[in-house]
């Protein structure tokens, strides 16, 4: 009985709260998702566009950006083919388009991560909302260096038609939303908390701690428990890695700063394989090959780079 109750405080009341808390997370954020928030977001698009010496397709891209990422990489691809866009153009406009791309599904990325890393989740999002604008501005101020004025146009672009409120319509697209993303958030989820609640149990960290101080020196400065949290990120989802760091961190066994920064880490060293599996085929059939290849190698330097500054900022000062 004592290691039945054990059970049920230390593992099975958590990860009940945690799901159900998860739940609502998702659901609330798809139902925000639904309501078109970035709208007025993307209003504000013209005064970076103008400072930057972009043309009004850049800043029709950006603000389409903030709904259909495809939609607005398939204007500048068009822009491009027309000879409207020269090359150094149109890498400047897609890397200016990261920051819509962030906010696009912010709101249900951040009720996936908060129930998980719970107090952690707040410097989490700061240091990659900070990464995301810190990307803006120095394509913006780059751009503004590198690019002629463009000749007054007089033309304007426009932002999607407002649909109208349909509460019915957006209840049901926020259902179905829902629970596509509930089923694969808990299929990850459930097991890995799981499985660390038991290998911390067991003591598995703690060897890992030895090992680790005799043979690994690259990423020494992070604890073994936080580098579990790295490996599962790399080997599966970034879903997987909140769950091992929601447990890590319910069990005590990392601090808020450690999680913060192994999440980050692991975000940095997953780039690579994630633009291979999400970003390379929509962009390769909207781009040419090797154009793309390179819109990618871009797109990833410019996130790797602003991740690591202030990822390094925060390790140093806070």
């Amino acid at each position: 009985m004592p290691e039945l109750h054990s059970l049920w405080s230390g593992l099975g009341w958590p990860l009940l709260r945690l799901c159900f808390f998860i739940s609502l997370g998702v659901f609330i954020g798809n139902f925000i998702e639904s309501l078109n928030w970035t709208r007025f977001i993307a209003k504000l698009a013209y005064p970076l566009v103008k400072l930057g010496h972009l043309q009004d397709i850049s800043g029709a891209s950006f603000s389409l950006a903030f709904f259909s990422g495809v939609t607005a990489n398939t204007m500048l691809a068009e822009a491009y083919d027309q000879g409207r866009l020269s090359k150094k153009e149109l890498i400047l406009s897609n890397l200016f388009n990261s920051l819509p791309t962030y906010f696009l599904h912010l709101p249900t990325t951040f009720f996936i991560i908060a129930p998980l890393i719970k107090k952690a989740a707040i410097p989490y999002f700061m240091l990659t909302i900070s990464s995301a604008f810190l990307r803006t501005f120095f394509i913006v101020l780059l751009a503004r260096f590198i690019l002629p004025a463009p000749k007054e146009s007089g033309q304007s672009y426009r932002l999607p038609n407002e649909a109208s409120f349909d509460l019915k319509e957006i209840a049901i697209k926020t259902w179905k939303r829902f629970g596509k993303r509930m089923r694969k958030i808990l299929s990850y989820t459930v097991p890995i908390y799981v499985l660390v609640f038991f290998l911390h149990r067991f003591g598995v960290f703690q060897n890992l701690e030895n090992i680790m101080a005799k043979y690994i020196d690259v990423l020494s400065w992070l604890p073994p428990q936080a580098l579990s949290i790295v490996a599962l990120q790399l080997a599966a989802e970034f879903t997987a890695g909140l769950a091992a760091a929601g447990a890590l961190l319910d069990s005590g066994s990392l601090m808020i700063k450690e999680v913060v920064l192994a999440l980050i880490v692991g975000n940095i060293l997953s780039s690579p394989m994630r633009a291979i599996r999400h970003q390379l085929p929509y962009y390769a059939g909207i781009y040419k090959p090797a154009l793309a290849v390179r819109l990618i190698i871009f797109n990833q330097s410019f996130r790797i780079g602003s991740l690591m500054l202030v990822a390094l900022v925060y390790y140093y000062f806070c």
